[in-house]
């Protein structure tokens, strides 16, 4: 955490820099203004410049961190809701943000996962075991328990 203490003029143009920077939520950026030693009349106002002058968008964040982290990071749509709650981001732009996954690449990279998870389980003689890993593999990149059981059911 930055112990430097900065004014709120100081504060303002290192904000624009930390959002212009990469999409940032709102809660990230109260937390950096924060720890320049603001107060909340301060960061509130900043953060309404920073709204006003669209370098803080709460929706665009949101969309911006879905679709990365499931192109990047193969998560499923549960996962990316529960981080985008814990950036308090509203429920509104979880649901946009999820809409804007294509549904077709959705099931295709959780078809992919899948497939390479059963490679890796081969060895695996007990067929209970083996499906207890891929549903507990499926299930912690974030996808959702109904289609993870039609996967199953195709063992």
């Amino acid at each position: 955490m930055n112990t430097q203490k900065f004014t709120p003029q100081q504060s303002l143009p290192k904000a624009k820099h930390y959002c212009a920077y990469q999409e940032r939520c709102h809660a990230e950026v109260k937390d950096k203004l924060y720890g320049f030693g603001l107060n909340k009349k301060e960061v509130d106002e900043i953060i309404s410049i920073l709204i006003e002058e669209n370098y803080l968008n709460e929706e665009r964040f949101a969309i911006a961190f879905a679709g990365g982290h499931f192109r990047t990071k193969k998560w499923g749509r549960v996962k990316i809701k529960y981080q985008l709650k814990q950036k308090q981001v509203s429920e509104y732009c979880i649901k946009k943000a999820l809409r804007q996954i294509d549904e077709e690449d959705y099931l295709k990279t959780l078809q992919k996962l899948f497939d390479e998870k059963v490679k890796t389980l081969r060895s695996e003689k007990n067929i209970f075991i083996k499906k207890r890993k891929l549903q507990d593999h499926l299930m912690q990149k974030g996808f959702e328990t109904d289609l993870i059981r039609e996967m199953m059911n195709t063992i």
